[in-house]
């Protein structure tokens, strides 16, 4: 059996693993490359990938680092089915198409550009049509429910506590005569976030491929993390100021407006107006309420008691172009959420430009920023960004929330792999940068005896 890393090697960005055994082919998650223009130029079908001899995809979650480049992989002629939990059809749904719709603006800005230059137009990387493609193949793949997709292989859905829907793969790949544990973390989740269930275990494996996002560290506890936004928003409102939020529309937007609605029930932070910017975000907040069945025992009583959505009567939903520019006029105390999360995009950047230079402006990152982004510039402090081409003085208040990420910390990691250590697998620490995966290769020796592989794009795994 051989897997090649086809992204998410040494990075955070295109998660996307090709398991060839002696019978068959299936594709773990295909995602987007994301940060600089030079990773995003990699968002292609590797020339040695065929997609019409796979005869399935896998996928962990909707994110785009997971799922963008499934619409080239149908452009390119897959036709085969697309697995993933119910509720990551429909968040993946949402993100793809919006994805469409942010590609087709931005490519037809740009040939207006290219035109009055006398130079030659451009394509988007996909249309809504391949989108539709996609959409086309998905079929659903419940948790805790073993199903072959493909000859010699099944697959099994386990809670990765991630995103609403998202999900660790087991393979079990019979080659031989002998079956084969291969895992796929995905991306996993912290311990004890709101709203839904915690990540599960795997007691066995042979091959652990290990999200190592934050291997480097963990994040501060949830409660000092809570007390913090609390004091943030507090003195944006005594100031009169905007607090602004880059958020993902799923999962990040989701549990800062739960805890802002603990906050204004608990009388810890006068109501103010918040506005939730991102018509994307909007439909998913109405995902999260229409799967109950992934709630926590919390999330589940609260439901039960008419609490969970009930305390938020200074939430304002923005859908449209108009109202959203409206906010700029607005005066302070409120607060935005908006997309991207990591400020690459979207109407975040618009709040940027026209609140960054005023003091009175909170900005609170919310979650992981990537090398290249707008967001990673203002967490390492910088005192002048460019956006839209314009140079814009940073005076706003900048503060990383880093126990809102929705990964796992580094003792999670670490307390994830346990139930699998005992019997020695081979592990390949996957998506994280080399400051976070080579600390937690270090302390997988330590603690487990096991050397961790950290392997390259391209890299091939034999097993």
């Amino acid at each position: 059996m051989r897997i090649t890393l086809l992204g998410a090697a040494g990075e955070v960005t295109g998660s996307a693993y090709h398991v060839a055994t002696k019978h068959t082919q299936v594709l773990i998650d295909f995602g987007m490359f994301q940060g600089r223009s030079a990773d995003e130029r990699r968002n292609r079908v590797p020339r040695e990938l065929n997609p019409r001899q796979l005869a399935a995809v896998v996928l962990t979650h909707a994110h785009l680092d997971h799922s963008g480049r499934l619409p080239l992989l149908v452009r390119r002629g897959y036709r085969g089915p697309i697995y993933a939990t119910p509720a990551t059809i429909e968040v993946a749904e949402l993100l793809l198409e919006d994805a469409a719709r942010i590609q087709a603006f931005d490519t037809e800005r740009t040939n207006r550009k290219r035109r009055r230059a006398g130079r030659a137009p451009v394509q988007p990387l996909f249309t809504d049509a391949d989108v539709q493609q996609v959409l086309g193949l998905f079929e659903p793949l419940p948790y805790d429910r073993a199903v072959t997709v493909a000859p010699g292989v099944m697959a099994r859905m386990i809670e990765a506590g991630h995103i609403l829907g998202s999900a660790s793969i087991e393979l079990i790949v019979t080659e031989q005569g002998r079956d084969y544990g291969i895992v796929f973390s995905g991306d996993i989740g912290p311990q004890g976030a709101p709203i839904l269930k915690d990540p599960g275990l795997i007691k066995d494996a042979d091959v652990v491929f290990l999200e190592s996002t934050y291997g480097d560290r963990d994040h501060r506890s949830l409660d000092a993390t809570i007390a913090e936004l609390t004091d943030l928003v507090r003195r944006a409102a005594d100031h009169w100021g905007k607090v602004l939020v880059p958020a993902f529309a799923v999962g990040r937007s989701q549990q800062i407006i739960y805890h802002l609605g603990e906050m204004f029930r608990a009388s810890e932070v006068a109501p103010f107006p918040i506005y939730l910017d991102s018509p994307m975000a909007i439909k998913a907040t109405n995902l999260y309420k229409h799967h109950p069945e992934l709630y926590d025992e919390k999330a589940s009583a609260m439901r039960e008691q008419g609490k969970l959505w009930r305390d938020l009567d200074m939430l304002h939903t923005c859908e449209t172009s108009a109202e959203s520019r409206a906010l700029n006029d607005l005066d302070g105390p409120c607060l935005i959420i908006a997309g991207s999360g990591m400020c690459t995009g979207g109407r975040i950047l618009h709040h940027l430009k026209h609140n960054l230079w005023r003091r009175e402006t909170v900005v609170l990152l919310v979650g992981y920023q990537g090398a290249g982004t707008l967001g990673r510039l203002l967490a390492d402090g910088a005192k002048r960004v460019r956006i839209f081409g314009d140079e814009i003085a940073v005076r706003a208040e900048v503060h990383g929330l880093g126990g809102f990420s929705a990964h796992a910390g580094q003792s999670e990691l670490l307390q994830w792999l346990a139930a699998m250590a005992r019997n020695r697998p081979r592990v390949v620490l996957v998506h994280g940068e080399d400051r976070g995966r080579q600390p937690l290769a270090r302390l997988i020796k330590a603690r487990f005896g096991i050397d961790a592989e950290l392997p390259e794009l391209n890299d091939v795994i034999e097993v």
